[in-house]
């Protein structure tokens, strides 16, 4: 039941504020393109004196891309926290309400345990909005949170779902009488007198649904519905009550009426006693419907649009990310080898081959196709993926050594064919070393091995570090789902690496896997690819669900 129809959506302005953090990134990007060309034309030049030169303008267009990336990566965790908040009440969204549930249902299956979910609905909150007015509206959704909020435990969540519902997640209830007791403190909390600006003081009510998992559900949208079932049993009956979808005869539909002391109606209910026309209220009713239908439209685009643009910042701030630890090694190494002729080749040759990744990457970013409908952009070629593990290892070695970790690898001689863009599976392959090498303690040991079929290479990335929580596990690969453990041991970080190297990898039709045996027993990914003998062996050939340039 929605009340504030006619407001501002929160998905639009969402929108806008995203669309100009994204035009004032691609300014920047632009500007550091242009760096990157200087420098590459400079690291054309393989005597020392040129190359300590490059160098210098190197360090800066590093530097600049750091500063783009950090920033990048404050304005995403503010737009980040205000897609999971809803604007008026600041209680979790709808959808991050729905990722809640899934992780309740993920803990309760296993544990067999149950827990309740509420749907709230304000008896007659359209007659507030129609005679007070919506900005009375508003502060009445804000009083309705917060006295909602103080009945619940620290562990549960409140969340306005629309207009002037909430959906309330109770987590590991004993039996339903205690779903049945928070249901009661609800309503009675609901009771007191409000305190508003500009409007008399009201006692308000609601209508409650309650389901139970897993009677009534196991899975987030049948939870959702059964109760929204019951709530609407209740207000069916005249509301201010709660009611179970399956009916438990000890609890049900317990009447808690909202007058006063004296038995007097309350000065909301004063107000609404004039019943309205039965014709003007099925106008009404329709312009209503029609008002909303559009509305949900809009908000929907605008959205999507939303979305895409926060998706899109996540993926600069992660990616400009990747090959600045390498150049950064490098150019490092260049101060003390001044003399050396051999070492500046090879250091030369890292530097260009990052160099030019990040140059690829910024171009990709700056590609307009890529920001509006967030795939990757890839060049496949028949390539050696021996050889592209072992770039990834020499990028990631430095940080390895660095924490005293012991690295263990198992390739193979030969070469192993596949049909993909280097560039990109190497970023996958840098990124799996370096979340291992991050979230291993120092001493520990990382390994890569790869194992192959006629048709088909595994390769192994495994640590014995923290571990993966089995609460996890099942979306390890999402964006935005960072382990809480992980992040407590190297830092808050937005759940952006894995998902990349997910997408990635499904891109070039292989898949990946996460496994752990728990929290301190360390983790292994798998990445399964396909071999070239398996699809076609010429990028001109197409077919295979293979398309040059794109993902």
């Amino acid at each position: 039941m929605s009340g504030d129809l006619g407001q501002p959506s929160a998905g639009s302005a969402g929108s806008s504020e995203s669309t100009s953090a994204v035009e004032e990134l691609r300014k920047e990007l632009f500007r550091l393109r242009r760096d990157i060309e200087q420098v590459q034309r400079e690291f054309d030049d393989t005597k020392a004196a040129q190359l300590l030169q490059a160098n210098e303008k190197l360090v800066l267009a590093v530097m600049t891309a750091e500063r783009i990336a950090q920033e990048t990566t404050a304005r995403l965790s503010e737009l980040t926290q205000s897609t999971q908040r809803d604007a008026l009440t600041d209680t979790p969204n709808r959808a991050l309400m729905m990722d809640r549930l899934h992780n309740a249902i993920v803990m309760a299956h296993r544990r067999e345990s149950s827990f309740a979910v509420l749907f709230v609905d304000i008896d007659k909150f359209k007659e507030v909005n129609d005679t007070l007015g919506h900005a009375v509206g508003d502060q009445v959704l804000q009083v309705v949170a917060r006295r909602l909020e103080g009945v619940v435990r620290a562990s549960d969540a409140v969340s306005r779902h629309g207009g002037d519902e909430f959906v309330v997640l109770l987590t590991e209830i004993s039996d339903a009488a205690d779903a049945a007791l928070v249901a009661e403190k609800m309503l009675q909390a609901l009771q007191a007198p409000t305190d508003l600006r500009d409007a008399p003081a009201m006692k308000l009510s609601a209508s409650i649904g309650i389901a139970i998992y897993p009677q009534d559900g196991d899975d987030s949208a049948r939870l959702i519905d059964a109760a929204d079932e019951a709530m609407y049993r209740v207000k069916r009956r005249g509301g201010r009550a709660y009611s179970f979808h399956h009916a438990f005869p000890e609890n049900d539909a317990v009447q808690l009426a909202a007058s006063t002391e004296s038995g007097e109606a309350s000065p909301a209910e004063r107000q609404f006693s004039h019943a309205p026309d039965p014709r003007s209220l099925r106008d009404a009713n329709e312009q209503l419907v029609l008002s909303s239908l559009a509305l949900q439209e809009s908000e929907a685009r605008a959205v999507k649009t939303h979305q895409q643009q926060v998706k899109f910042l996540a993926i600069v701030a992660h990616e400009l990310r990747n090959p600045l630890a390498p150049i950064r090694s490098a150019t490092e190494l260049l101060k003390r080898v001044r003399t050396d002729e051999a070492q500046h080749a090879r250091l030369q040759e890292v530097i260009q081959r990052q160099v030019s990744h990040l140059a690829r990457i910024v171009d990709d970013l700056l590609d307009s196709s890529r920001a509006q409908t967030g795939k990757f952009h890839l060049e496949p070629i028949s390539v050696n993926l021996v050889e592209v593990l072992r770039l990834a290892i020499e990028s990631c070695r430095p940080a390895i050594d660095k924490h005293l970790q012991h690295f263990k690898m198992k390739l193979p001689v030969g070469p192993l064919w596949v049909f993909g863009d280097p560039v990109r599976l190497a970023q996958v392959f840098q990124n799996l070393l370096d979340n291992a090498s991050k979230y291993t303690q120092s001493g520990g040991v990382v390994s890569m091995s790869v194992v192959s079929t006629i048709d088909t290479c595994v390769v192994s990335v495994s640590d014995n570090g923290i571990g993966i929580a089995a609460e996890v596990l099942p979306r390890i690969f999402d964006l935005f789902t960072p382990d809480p453990r992980a992040s407590a041991f190297h830092g808050l970080g937005l759940g952006i690496g894995l998902a990349v190297v997910h997408e990635l990898v499904e891109a070039h039709g292989g898949s990946i896997t996460a496994s752990s045996p728990g929290p301190e027993l360390g983790s292994e990914f798998l990445v399964s690819l396909p071999l070239l003998n398996t699809i076609h062996r010429s990028s001109d050939q197409g077919g295979g669900g293979w398309h040059r340039g794109s993902a």
